[in-house]
């Protein structure tokens, strides 16, 4: 067995852990630094929109041996606009330009072909109204607040409503961090963004679902044993699917990071350079929610419940008398001493018997 699948079997099994529940403070307090921040950078300085947004023209060169910058120089200097200017796999250009009409584009394609020196012709040019931009957003937002609502309706039928809670929270965290960095860097938000955002919804729900049907089923009756306290169990869950959690995140990751790395900085694929950045900073979000936030969210609420807050006490009480005596208490006593005491009783019976 490999070393990393020896620690899986290891943690499952909870002969080795890290106390991920006990830290929560930390977890928290990080989680709530990087929120605030997220939420500055998009109060202070907005988000970049794309001209699927904010409207304007999309033009499309031939091959040409002039540079991203030089072309950008070009573009506003014709437009009166800034600009921005991808180079494509085939040596082509992307020159976006926004708040242009009709007739601007027009002047601007003829100067573009003059600078760059091709015909007129070659140059393709799309104009995008802000109207459309508007109806994707609307859209997106429509569709976000359905698919919260469906989210929350079934983890609480699933599980239960305080989980449904903690899913929703981790999940509003993973999307706030997200726009928050493209805010923070200034990516430009495009369609491509867009989609992006929405299919990392069921990904940062993933591995926050698998700890959670971990947990379900290990407090089932948690009330009639005196061994674990539930946030204990809470954390055997998150360390027993630990190992999991970073394999599948690890391999969902590597192929968005060739998209993200290869197919938008090597080949300049544009769109799917706005797709997988936000798939790629979402999947590690959602990773780290599900352990970090969802969780231990989930313990703190349940350990409010009257049963579990006396199950506590009642594990506390008596491993404080364990200590007291200079013995380690592990829970295990109280279903050992049913065990013990039986045999006990029927060999006293049969020498008892013997006597008689």
């Amino acid at each position: 067995m490999s070393k990393l699948g020896d620690l899986g079997a290891r943690l499952h099994r909870g002969e080795v852990g890290y106390d991920f529940i006990g830290n929560r403070k930390i977890w928290y307090g990080l989680s709530i630094l990087i929120t605030i921040t997220a939420i500055v950078a998009l109060a202070v300085r907005g988000l970049n929109m794309g001209i699927e947004f904010q409207g304007g023209a999309v033009f499309t060169t031939p091959k040409s041996e002039v540079s991203v910058s030089q072309a950008q120089e070009y573009a506003e200097e014709a437009s009166g606009h800034d600009a921005i200017v991808q180079q494509l796999g085939n040596g082509s250009l992307r020159i976006q330009v926004g708040g242009l009409d009709t007739a601007q584009s027009d002047k601007v394609r003829t100067e573009l072909a003059k600078d760059l020196n091709v015909a007129e012709d070659k140059i393709a040019a799309e104009l995008v109204g802000p109207s459309w931009g508007e109806q994707i957003a609307t859209k997106a937002w429509t569709g976000l607040g359905i698919f919260m609502i469906l989210v929350v309706i079934y983890l609480a039928i699933a599980f239960e409503w305080r989980m449904a809670i903690a899913a929703l929270i981790a999940l509003i965290h993973d999307l706030t961090i997200t726009v928050g960095i493209y805010s923070l860097v200034g990516f430009e938000v495009t369609v491509g963004t867009v989609i992006g955002l929405l299919t990392i919804l069921g990904y940062s729900l993933y591995d926050t679902v698998v700890v959670f049907d971990s947990l379900k089923e290990q407090t089932k009756d948690i009330t009639k044993q005196t061994r674990f306290t539930y946030s204990e169990l809470a954390n055997r869950s998150i360390n027993g699917t630990l190992v999991r959690s970073i394999n599948t995140t690890v391999v969902a990751l590597l192929p968005v990071a060739g998209l993200l790395f290869i197919g938008g900085g090597v080949l300049g694929a544009g769109m799917l350079n706005d797709i997988s950045l936000s798939l790629f900073v979402g999947l590690a979000a959602g990773a780290y929610s599900s352990i970090f936030i969802a969780t231990p969210l989930v313990a703190d609420l349940k350990e409010r419940e009257p049963a579990i807050r006396a199950l506590k006490k009642r594990i506390m009480a008596k491993r404080a008398g364990a200590a007291a005596k200079g013995e380690s208490y592990d829970g295990s006593a109280d279903e050992n001493e049913i065990a013990v005491v039986g045999p006990r009783a029927s060999r006293h019976g049969r020498s008892s018997e013997h006597r008689g």
